[in-house]
């Protein structure tokens, strides 16, 4: 197809700047519609993002025939339902991460994509950021030597709203967001860029326990594990630290040096360090829109130029090792 159109299902914040623009600016690529249960704000997003059609009905919009690939943006409780009637329209899917809550249901969901013959895309766009890219590029061309450890470190207080016990959003309701609540918003990412980067992760274990008794998800978890190239890793998040205790890094550290860099704080400086050499400081700037340069190759994919890097698979991967790290059996 010379474009691909595109219906949004959940047409919340996350499309506001992040995605919903970048489907309509990527080359090749077209936003004809958007669905979200609340009709008055479905309509309100179509008309603010100049959308043609909009729907309070997911099952409409799925079936519009004007629809060409769907982009799944709702809660991961719904993402295995959702693409099951996605894939049975022989549409492509394209869905919000984490892929599921379990790595169990994101394996249904790959299933039910290859039997209907349709591909599935998940919306971990670091993996086609500039900033990461660069991280890549000095990774390849061996500038810290021999991969040894990389470590992730993610800390910070709790929010107003998860002190009050109202409002903290369905981020730490297990059921909807998974049984890690923002480790499953967050770390999700850090640990599927390093599967990017570094190679899959194949073992990991871990440590999840709900310290601080706010809500009813795990608020602070420790992990190990080893890449499939012999690196080994850690990682520890903890979200009811004390207050300005944030802190977020991933450290990858070679045989002859380390790069420094944030997965959140896209404008941060990357930070190598080489032995006899200076320390190295770049700046990138991301794009307006987060999502774009991962939706190009998504649509690039789908019309035959290119090659998307984060699938079902890839996704699955990750989820897996999130199963580990929480003991979901």
């Amino acid at each position: 197809m010379s474009l691909i159109r595109w219906g949004i299902v959940g047409c919340g914040n996350v499309c506001e700047v992040k995605s919903g623009p970048a489907l309509q600016k990527a080359d090749g690529s077209q936003l004809v519609a958007v669905m979200r249960r609340d009709g008055e704000r479905a309509a309100d997003f179509a008309q603010r993002h100049d959308v043609p059609r909009w729907y309070d009905d997911a099952d409409a919009l799925i079936c519009d025939e004007g629809v060409d690939a769907v982009y799944i943006a709702t809660p991961p409780s719904t993402h295995l339902e959702l693409t099951r009637k996605v894939a049975a329209a022989g549409k492509p899917v394209y869905v919000e991460k984490p892929i599921a809550c379990t790595a169990d249901e994101a394996q249904q969901m790959t299933a039910v994509c290859a039997e209907a013959g349709v591909p599935l895309f998940v919306a971990y766009y670091r993996r086609r950021l500039p900033v990461f890219m660069q991280v890549e590029q000095w990774l390849q061309e061996g500038a810290i030597g021999d991969i040894r450890f990389v470590n992730i470190r993610l800390f910070g207080s709790p929010s107003q709203a998860d002190l009050s016990g109202a409002g903290a959003g369905w981020r730490v309701e297990p059921q909807i967001a998974g049984k890690g609540g923002y480790f499953h918003d967050l770390g999700c990412h850090q640990l599927d860029v390093l599967d990017y980067l570094l190679g899959p992760i194949h073992e990991a274990c871990g440590q999840a326990v709900n310290q601080a008794g706010l809500y009813n998800c795990d608020d602070a978890l420790t992990a190990a594990w080893q890449h499939a190239s012999g690196a080994v890793g850690s990682g520890l998040w903890v979200f009811t630290a004390y207050k300005d205790s944030r802190t977020e890094e991933i450290e990858i550290v070679g045989s002859e040096g380390r790069i420094c860099c944030s997965a959140f704080d896209l404008a941060r400086p990357l930070r190598l360090e080489r032995e006899l050499k200076p320390v190295e400081e770049v700046t990138i700037a991301p794009p307006d829109h987060v999502q774009q340069p991962l939706i190009q190759s998504i649509v690039d994919d789908l019309r035959g130029l290119g090659s998307c890097p984060s699938t079902g698979e890839s996704a699955l991967r990750t989820a897996r090792v999130m199963d580990s790290i929480l003991r979901v059996t």
